[in-house]
């Protein structure tokens, strides 16, 4: 079993940074580091955007950032892979680049440049964070503990000192953000957007004229309407003073993409203003107030499906799920039109119509039942997945997702699952580097759509509706064709008898929801009070619902992870992230009920049941949800398409330029429990020689090279002891290529 990813900021700081002093600290006497240095870095950065605000869109792009740097600092020094950035022009700026010497360590050059460049970006990154002490600290600490010199700041990377180089292609980055139509520079401010509807306070009632009580009502029902929260609580786990944010990013369809190109690009007008959208979904389900009677019942139709969703999360654990890979997924067809939409989702028992997988691809049997609550399954999901206070964002999850698979032992580091395996660094730079641009391209891609379409919350567009009446039966009181449908047991009316009824019956008819299940008894409380299931001082994120960017984020990931590792399925055929009982929830009552896991057999899976969390979680209705999908497959293809572009083939992604000695690779398995092993690396030459050298300095073995192609190497008459061990070639003029080899008896 496998913790929760949800970690809070302190305790994961403080794990990164033990985990990162005591290995690379241990390197230095002959023991090897368990993380690339590209993977210690990219935790730097993630738990980074812990200690800043809620910006997805920003922290899409920090990662994009952060990704090109490792990768550049990468391909760099070979003349296989293409610099994306180094000696080119990407969006309207130019980098000037003259080229390297060629450095007599390739890995530690490589360390080095990519150490430097994420430190100097996460440095001036985050420096205004509310959290920026602990990140400079911690940053300043991990940089340390390489051995590296934070006070070098020279950019004179032709000396061929990588660190200069890391400098060099940080600052290039830096300037290259500061014009590419993010506004960076006035901290991301919007110019031009402004809410058309007065601010909810979402702990009041609508308004009542009688008693000058409550919250006004929206003047369009469409659009979006700011939340009012005095409490609230930011990405920082900080209460602030000043309530919840202008909305985030809805001008961000301006800032320069990875691989989106001008034919996904549409420009239109609103307000006398030209909006940027990319993969322009059309318009989502709206409620026609000149003319109810021509209203379409999409509108009403969606959210009160949300409203009902959110009832499932109440604790009852009469009605059980089994929520293993053998009953949920493998739906991979996206539905197209709104009547697919609506025969896509379950309506009332929740869920979609996934029939699961008939057994594990890897090991050929069947996936174990797991029977739970749906009240736990709907609440993990709705927790797992919701990247409120104190996470790395939905963007930032996806990273934590690819560290997971990873670490994972049935992995096999092959780029697409071809070829000869990778070593950890060259394979987390570049999966990074894929990812990073997928979504970058995300963010841009469902924020263009946010801030032209602007539409409306499930805590805005549901207590709108229920404050109407209710839409399912003329005969009934308070019917409106404008209000919310009845469901009952979930969404029903406030009649004679009921505990919720006035003392003068000025609120019959009125719509009631279902709080709490106790004892078989149903309770219920006034529509007017209906809030998402999130945290009380977070309700829900400072920006347009249409589409939803955790559908866009995850399933392009999805296409990235899958085409990277070149297979659809988590390495073993699942992944699996555990909770534990009554300890693992935060927003409601302590839950689960039992210990439990969210288990994928797919990427597609896990991002399938991502976008249905936030249906769950009150945070979209399903026309936000499956856009967003739509937009992501195709923004996941493209983005994997163009990072490809850069790499050099699998078999020769590892050449040196100069006759510089590659990375190592050692294979199947760097962990050798029989004789016989096979060694990787492109410059091989007659001439070289191979050397095994314990932790000591001590030779085991020597021999010299007299083939141009991989070697196998049979060690079983060797005298040698269990351990870790030092393996190089070294090439006839004493430029060394090193890995690790542990010994296991």
């Amino acid at each position: 079993m496998h913790k929760s990813l949800k970690m809070n900021y302190l305790t994961n700081i403080k794990e990164v940074v033990l985990i990162a002093i005591a290995i690379l600290s241990l390197s230095y006497s002959g023991v090897a580091q368990e993380y690339s240095a590209a993977r210690i870095w990219n935790e730097m950065v993630l738990n980074a955007i812990r200690g800043d605000f809620a910006r997805p869109t920003v922290h899409a792009r920090n990662l994009y950032h952060t990704s090109l740097a490792m990768y550049d600092a990468f391909a760099v020094y070979d003349d296989v892979n293409e610099t994306v950035l180094l000696g080119k022009s990407l969006g309207g700026y130019t980098c000037d680049f003259e080229g390297i010497p060629a450095p007599a360590d390739l890995t530690a050059a490589r360390e080095m440049a990519i150490s430097y460049a994420v430190f100097r970006i996460v440095q001036h990154r985050f420096k205004e964070s509310p959290r920026s002490d602990d990140i400079q600290f911690n940053i300043r600490l991990v940089l340390s503990a390489f051995g590296y010199d934070q006070g070098f700041t020279s950019t004179d990377y032709q000396s061929g000192n990588p660190a200069a180089l890391g400098n060099y292609i940080a600052e290039q980055i830096i300037a290259y953000g500061l014009q590419d139509g993010s506004n960076e520079e006035n901290d991301y401010a919007n110019e031009f957007y402004e809410p058309v509807n007065p601010d909810l306070n979402p702990f009041l009632p609508w308004y009542d004229p009688v008693f000058d009580f409550g919250n006004p009502r929206m003047n369009d029902p469409n659009r979006w309407q700011k939340l009012d929260i005095p409490n609230f609580v930011g990405q920082d786990g900080i209460e602030t003073d000043n309530g919840v944010p202008p909305f985030l990013g809805p001008e961000w369809g301006l800032v320069t993409p990875f691989a989106l190109t001008d034919d996904d690009l549409t420009i239109r007008n609103r307000d006398g203003h030209d909006w940027w959208v990319y993969n322009d979904p059309g318009p989502p389900s709206l409620v026609d107030t000149l003319d109810a009677m021509g209203t379409t019942d999409d509108y009403i139709w969606g959210f009160s499906m949300t409203a009902h969703w959110k009832s499932h999360t109440i604790s009852d654990t009469n009605l059980v799920w089994d929520i293993s890979p053998a009953s949920l997924g493998n739906l991979t067809e996206i539905p197209e039109t709104i009547e697919e939409i609506r025969d896509y989702y379950d309506f009332i028992e929740g869920g979609d119509k996934s029939t699961g997988h008939v057994m594990n691809p890897v090991t050929g049997l069947p996936y174990e039942p797991q029977m739970v609550p749906r009240s736990d399954y709907a609440r993990v999901l709705a927790e797992f997945w919701a990247d409120g206070p104190a996470s790395e964002t939905p963007p930032g999850h996806w990273f934590t997702i690819l560290n997971y698979v990873n670490d994972q032992e049935q992995l096999e580091k092959k780029y697409k699952g071809e070829g000869s395996w990778l070593s950890d660094l060259e394979w987390d730079v570049k999966s990074y580097f894929a990812l990073g641009g997928a979504m970058h391209d995300s963010a841009i891609s469902a924020w263009s759509c946010k801030g032209f379409y602007d539409y409306l919350r499930p805590v805005s567009a549901i207590r709108y509706l229920a404050d109407n009446g209710q839409s399912s039966d003329p005969g009934l009181p308070n019917y409106s064709p404008l209000g919310i449908m009845l469901i009952p047991g979930s969404i029903e009316q406030i009649l004679d008898g009921d505990p919720l009824l006035s003392f003068d019956s000025s609120n019959y008819g009125n719509i009631k929801m279902l709080a709490n299940v106790f004892e078989d008894e149903k309770y219920y409380f006034n529509a007017d009070y209906w809030l998402p299931y999130q945290s009380p001082n977070f309700v829900t994120p400072p920006f347009a619902g249409y589409v939803s960017g955790h559908s866009t984020y995850s399933r392009a990931a999805a296409e990235v992870l899958a085409a990277f590792t070149g297979d659809d399925f988590f390495p073993g055929g699942m992944g699996e992230f555990h909770f534990e009982k009554e300890g693992s929830l935060e927003f409601g009552d302590p839950g689960p009920s039992l210990d439990m896991s969210l288990q994928w057999a797919t990427y597609v899976d896990a991002a399938n049941q991502s976008g249905m969390s936030r249906i769950w979680g009150g945070i979209h209705p399903p026309i936000d949800d499956i856009p967003g999908r739509r937009i992501g497959e195709k923004v996941g293809k493209a983005a994997f398409e163009k990072a490809d572009s850069y790499f050099g083939a699998p078999e020769s992604s590892s050449v040196a330029v100069l006759g510089t000695p590659a990375e190592l690779s050692v294979y199947p398995n760097p962990v050798l429990q029989s004789g016989m092993i096979h060694v990787r690396s492109e410059t091989i030459r007659g001439g070289s020689h191979l050397d095994i050298v314990d932790a000591n300095g001590q030779f085991i073995f020597q021999m010299e090279i007299n083939t141009d192609e991989e070697l196998t190497l049979d060690l079983s008459n060797l005298d040698i002891n269990a351990g870790l061990y030092n393996l190089s070639i070294i090439t006839i003029d004493n430029r060394v290529a090193t890995t690790k080899l542990m010994i296991v008896k």
